[in-house]
């Protein structure tokens, strides 16, 4: 995935284009570009440094600061009072791991090896956390849409509260996995490289993204007024798939190399640290940023995820795939993205 640092390139044209004032689409664009290598160089600075502390705390860092990208954008355009654009790319990053990156896994890889197999036990618990997730966020999103208009204090503090018991369950979910997720972590030789390296090139790529975050959602309401699209459908298609464009790659590839497990972990874990922990964090970072950040989603994020989750799990839970399985996500991911262009937003 080398070709990917060709996209820094984009960078320097958004500063440039930021401050000069140009169009403001082609700020945006140059700033979603620019993200996508930063986001995969901020993965493999995590994944270096988590070599450097050990199989458990390693597997530990992996499972928590994956999705950090997609977090930066997300309180960017959450401080900019885009709520509904974060809440759509939220809907969006699970969506697109539940259907667009298994079903292209399940299909290409299926295509190339054959049946895929995999531990149907991982899948099953994984599968039954993404069911909980939904119940978190459909409890307060039914509850807004009953109450929510004569009671809108009460819809703030039910999510906060259900934001609180998910992502304790998230922590204690994770260390229950840290023996697993030791076994499977890197192990690089502790003499090699250093702590430092690592550290700076993370530090550095997180400053780099921020600030692309911070011109991309300084420039999405313009580009709404000026080009037509919907804030609703750049949530749902754009800032995910340019938050998470690498990890999405290394599913597909990890899957036409046989590495069914690896694949299907990347796509169910991502989906699981998008929901417990990142839309919680958002919850409590919209309360520092003067900007209530609910758990209420609408009907159609809602029933989407439902049947994402639903499907998804479905074809999970046997341990085995093939490629008419992974076209069958495919085909319901189209389904909804039709669904998602047409609304009127």
């Amino acid at each position: 995935m080398r070709y990917l640092y060709l996209l820094l390139l984009a960078a320097p044209i958004a500063v440039i284009g930021y401050f000069l004032g140009w169009p403001e689409w082609l700020v945006f664009t140059a700033s979603s570009l620019g993200i996508v290598p930063l986001a995969f160089i901020m993965g493999r600075a995590t994944e270096e440094l988590a070599e450097h502390l050990g199989p458990q705390m390693g597997g530990l860092m992996n499972a928590t600061l994956g999705n950090a990208a997609e977090l930066i954008i997300a309180l960017l355009a959450l401080k900019e009072g885009l709520t509904d654009l974060v809440k759509a790319s939220v809907a969006g990053s699970v969506l697109g791991n539940l259907l667009a990156v298994m079903g292209l896994s399940f299909f290409l890889g299926g295509l190339r090896n054959g049946l895929l197999r995999f531990d149907r036990t991982k899948a099953g618990m994984r599968s039954s956390m993404l069911v909980i997730s939904v119940i978190a966020i459909g409890i307060p999103s039914f509850f807004d849409h009953a109450v929510g208009r004569a009671h809108p204090e009460a819809v703030r503090h039910l999510s906060v509260s259900v934001a609180l018991v998910v992502i304790v369950l998230y922590g204690l979910w994770l260390l229950f996995l840290m023996p697993q997720e030791g076994e499977n972590a890197p192990s690089a030789p502790k003499g090699h490289g250093g702590y430092g390296k690592p550290i700076v090139v993370l530090v550095a790529s997180m400053a780099a993204l921020a600030v692309l975050s911070e011109f991309l959602a300084k420039t999405v309401e313009p580009l709404v007024e000026s080009v037509g699209v919907t804030e609703f459908f750049l949530g749902i298609f754009v800032v995910p798939i340019v938050g998470n464009v690498a990890e999405h790659l290394g599913a597909v590839t990890a899957a036409m190399r046989g590495k069914a497990e690896l694949s299907i972990s990347i796509s169910l874990g991502s989906s699981l640290q998008i929901a417990l922990l990142v839309t919680p964090l958002l919850v409590f970072a919209g309360l520092l940023l003067g900007q209530p950040f609910t758990l209420s989603f609408t009907t159609l994020e809602l029933v989407s995820l439902i049947g994402a989750v639903m499907v998804a799990s479905l074809i999970a839970l046997d341990g085995e795939a093939n490629w008419l399985e992974g076209l069958q996500l495919c085909a319901v991911y189209l389904i909804l993205g039709l669904a998602f262009f047409f609304f009127p937003g």
